[in-house]
């Protein structure tokens, strides 16, 4: 309603003006400036948008996917948090590109058509310091299942580095869905023989993950006085998700690392709302329903600055919320989204820091939607989802980086995490108790430890009072039932 009343009103303003909007004066700046870096030779995008001849083909289309916002893909609502390079289009904007289809698509004067923007060759941020790349190419059938793999890296240090930027480039756009990248000890690591799994693999425990990249992702550079310590003699732990994109592929990926340039950098922190993206949170989100969510707070025990926010679910994903909650009583959104996009995943940074003390509670709210009419949903008809790492099955969380406003604190915010994921575990298990508060044998190895200090008689099970009491604990730190769940009304 709100974009059908701008685009009235622009129209109105365009007659009274009697003019119609044309593509080099009006419409080339939009798409050259919010478009074209996809939409251009060797990028993402399915087709180029560099002229006016490329735009016009298309122009009831990009008419249509502006105005739904389907694109430029920017998912992340405006709000109470500024993001840096936001490509969100403004409801003039879209007015105007409506106007111009409607009136004809009208080019204007060619010599009034603007430059476009200089995209950088090669790497996007410059040449790095220092490039990691994989020994040599894997193949990606043409059709079959979506693949997931690991691959080891070397890392070309013959020191410890800090690490202010880093730039990823898969070696396959067409394939590649998303990648996580991982420092590890070497020593640790084995591979099967099948390159799918390590005897010592990166978990949600391990907190090391240095790269998140999906399609549409930017190189990920960190505030000035950031960056992350890369260990000489550690490995680079890449774990790939592949599509198979209808043609035999090839990739050979490869990282570009930037050094920091300042002293005595910070290290940051990532918190993570659930941990492990929710392997610990019982998701199941039954069929028929767009109302199943999750929710979990965690309070700040020092003061802290936080710098990005990015979320991640599967193709039934749809809502993202991630509120700070501050001591005062004053609530701030860090991160809404309402439409979420499992083809378009994106780091949000802020253009400032957001300070936040010590008592914040900050709340993450996931929300799925398993209905038939969901268009991304994998399965027809509608079935049960639960966790799990790959595409068509499910997880669910927000993240936020931060670091703290005092050194020294760092290390009491990360044991307060590892507290938390302890918990998660505990919530896990307590939910997925049978009927005589024995643990079941699929989830006894799963927060035992931490359900210890719930069994007060130390019989090995839990009676109906120390099930009681430990929910009350588990509540007041967060956490919902769990397993138990039940969607939202």
């Amino acid at each position: 309603m709100r974009n059908s009343i701008c685009l009235s009103l622009f129209l109105a303003a365009s007659a009274i003006a009697g003019a119609t909007p044309n593509f080099t004066e009006h419409v080339a700046p939009i798409v050259f400036n919010n478009c074209a870096s996809c939409h251009r030779a060797g990028e993402a995008g399915p087709f180029t948008l560099t002229s006016y001849r490329d735009v016009a083909k298309r122009g009831p289309f990009i008419a249509a996917v502006t105005q739904s916002r389907f694109m430029p893909p920017w998912h992340a609502s405006p709000g109470e948090v500024e993001f840096e390079g936001s490509r969100r289009l403004t409801d003039e904007q879209i007015a105007t590109i409506q106007a111009w289809v409607e009136g004809g698509m009208p080019e204007g004067d060619p010599a009034n058509t603007p430059a476009l923007p200089k995209f950088a060759k090669g790497w996007q941020g410059g040449e790095p310091d220092a490039v990691v790349e994989m020994t040599e190419s894997f193949r990606v059938p043409p059709d079959g299942p979506d693949l997931y793999r690991y691959f080891v890296l070397d890392l070309p240090l013959d020191e410890d580095k800090w690490v202010s930027a880093i730039e990823f480039q898969p070696g396959s756009r067409a394939t590649s869905h998303h990648v996580l990248g991982f420092l590890m000890d070497g020593d640790d690591l084995e591979a099967d023989s099948t390159g799918k799994k390590y005897k010592s693999v990166p978990g949600r425990n391990d907190r090391n993950r240095v790269i998140s990249w999906a399609i549409g992702s930017n190189p990920r550079v960190f505030p000035k006085d950031v960056a992350i310590r890369f260990k000489k003699g550690q490995k680079l732990v890449l774990q790939t998700h592949f599509h198979p994109s209808g043609k035999e592929e090839f990739d050979r990926s490869r990282i570009g690392l930037h050094f920091a340039e300042v002293e005595n950098p910070r290290q940051y922190v990532e918190v993570l709302i659930p941990p492990g993206f929710g392997d610990s949170s019982g998701i199941a989100v039954p069929p028929g329903t767009d109302r199943y969510s999750l929710r979990e707070s965690f309070i700040l025990p020092v003061d802290v600055k936080a710098f990005s926010a990015f979320s991640h679910a599967h193709y039934l994903g749809k809502e993202f919320h991630l509120t700070a909650h501050l001591p005062g009583g004053e609530s701030r959104t860090l991160l809404l989204i309402d439409d979420y996009d499992f083809a378009w995943q994106e780091l949000y940074n802020f253009t400032d820091y957001v300070e936040l003390p010590a008592g914040t509670r900050l709340e993450s709210y996931v929300r799925w939607d398993n209905r038939a009419e969901n268009p991304n949903n994998p399965y027809s008809p509608p079935q049960e989802i639960r966790w799990g790492p790959f595409s068509d099955d499910e997880m669910g969380s927000n993240t936020l980086d931060v670091v703290t406003v005092n050194p020294e604190d760092e290390p009491k915010l990360r044991a307060a995490l590892k507290e938390h994921g302890t918990l998660s575990d505990a919530n896990f298990y307590l939910s997925s108790l049978d009927t005589d508060f024995k643990p079941k044998k699929s989830v006894a190895r799963r927060g035992r430890e931490a359900l210890e200090r719930f069994d007060e008689d130390g019989n090995g099970k839990l009676s109906p009072a120390e099930r009681a009491a430990a929910r009350a604990f588990l509540a007041s730190k967060g956490f919902d039932e769990g397993a138990a769940r039940q969607p939202s009304d």
